[in-house]
């Protein structure tokens, strides 16, 4: 795990409660404006952040995450402007990662990535396309400089999970459900019982992520996670706001009233 990761994770078991991760594309809805964002739901309380690296073919986004993205690469954002967004977010007080299909990244050139996004201040990637059997590459370019972040799903077998975590640092990504992502009325039911399984094959952290937009929701997860992660209920909030001011107003109500929940 690297340092700052470990640090996060540290501080917030240490007060228990879990640690609020937050998701925003990159370049949206400009890339100013994002790096505003983001930074402001680390004043609100957001312990690190995910910083996503818009891709054209999104498959396991929803709506909301879909227009940001198709948004964010219209204005001209590319894995050059993500790395510049991650140097400029406060490091000092979030861990910064980046959420990318592993096709931007091999095609930008996997070392270069690795040692860009280290120079930057990244401190791990998560890939939600990539297995571990086609992570070698990946896994020797990040050599335990980048925390190298894989998911696991209720469909996982235990089998699965036991390799999966082997090859995972940083924390395990359970998400909470099949299907793509975006702010449901409840938390998938297989979300706990996933996170139990994880608890038996690794003392890794254990994030949830898919679903999760209230704090009542957040409050929930955290009872029986190390992380909560939020991604589409700030992507709606952004949306739904009239201007960059509002918008940044209502990231902060949202991380807000999330960090209250994550408390135990």
């Amino acid at each position: 795990m690297s340092r700052r990761l470990a640090e996060v994770f540290a501080q917030t078991r240490s007060t228990n409660r879990a640690a609020l991760i937050g998701y925003l594309p990159a370049g949206f809805p400009t890339a100013d404006a994002s790096v505003e964002l983001m930074n402001a739901m680390i004043d609100s309380g957001v312990d690190a952040i995910e910083v996503g690296l818009p891709y054209s073919d999104p498959l396991m986004d929803g709506a909301d995450i879909q227009f940001a993205v198709a948004h964010a690469l219209s204005g001209g954002t590319t894995t050059e402007v993500v790395l510049d967004v991650v140097g400029r977010l406060d490091g000092d007080r979030a861990a910064i990662l980046v959420m990318s299909y592993w096709n931007p990244i091999e095609r930008y050139g996997v070392e270069r990535f690795a040692t860009r996004l280290k120079a930057a201040g990244g401190n791990g990637v998560i890939t939600p396309d990539l297995t571990w059997e086609e992570a070698g590459p990946w896994l020797a370019a990040t050599a335990g400089a980048i925390d190298t972040i894989f998911l696991v799903a209720p469909s996982s077998t235990d089998d699965r999970i036991k390799t999966v975590v082997k090859k995972t640092s940083g924390f395990v990504y359970a998400a909470s459900t099949m299907g793509v992502t975006g702010a449901r009325s409840e938390v998938g039911a297989g979300a706990q019982g996933l996170v139990a399984r994880c608890r038996l094959a690794t003392k890794l952290p254990i994030a949830v992520g898919l679903g999760v937009s209230t704090g009542s929701q957040a409050h929930e997860v955290a009872a029986y996670a190390d992380g909560v992660i939020v991604g589409s209920a700030f992507v709606r909030c952004i949306r739904a706001a009239p201007d960059l001011p509002a918008a940044i107003s209502a990231v902060r109500a949202l991380a807000g009233e999330l960090a209250e929940g994550v408390k135990r």
